[in-house]
């Protein structure tokens, strides 16, 4: 665990996927080809704390949507990257836009295209749900499932790490 809280204290940028991790994966599809996508509310707030804290937040991910389009301005995300289906590029740019080295990221993945991502970040998260082989490479899972509270765990680490968790709920305690 220490190796882990070393890791996530040189943290300045968490990136995650969407489907599967700020989701649950699944996809309903009614007869009218319309997507439905359910975000956790806490993974919402959590990440809201972690970019007041001081720590910039992106989206990876391989699907295009006016869902996610509007869910990331709702939480005041900038940078979204969507229809990457080789994640990688999005990857270099963003880091080389916000001028960080691989150990100040954080990458947050659950399935086999992530795996790259995941390797090469400073510090590899999945989610619990996510399948053995890229549980593998990670260096640290969650405890909860992708789109229930994963983020959220994943942000409180992080504002652990750094010290700002406590301060962060010392505000809402005082009202």
């Amino acid at each position: 665990m220490q190796g882990l809280l070393e890791k996530a204290k040189k943290i300045k940028l968490v990136i995650f996927d969407v489907d599967g991790v700020l989701t649950d994966g699944r996809l309903y599809i009614p007869d009218e080809q319309m997507q439905y996508k359910a975000f956790h509310c806490h993974d919402g707030l959590g990440i809201k704390l972690l970019m007041k804290s001081g720590i910039n937040v992106g989206i990876i991910t391989s699907h295009k949507s006016s869902l996610i389009t509007h869910r990331m301005q709702t939480l005041g995300i900038e940078h979204v990257y969507q229809g990457q289906e080789a994640k990688m590029p999005a990857y270099l740019d963003l880091t080389k836009t916000l001028q960080l080295s691989d150990e100040q990221v954080c990458y947050v993945g659950d399935d086999l295209p992530d795996l790259p991502l995941i390797r090469k970040a400073g510090l590899g998260i999945t989610v619990a749900n996510a399948p053995e082989f890229v549980r593998r490479h990670a260096d640290w899972q969650t405890r909860q499932a992708g789109g229930h509270g994963a983020a959220r765990e994943i942000c409180e680490l992080i504002m652990t790490a750094q010290q700002t968790l406590e301060s962060i709920y010392s505000e809402y305690l005082d009202g």
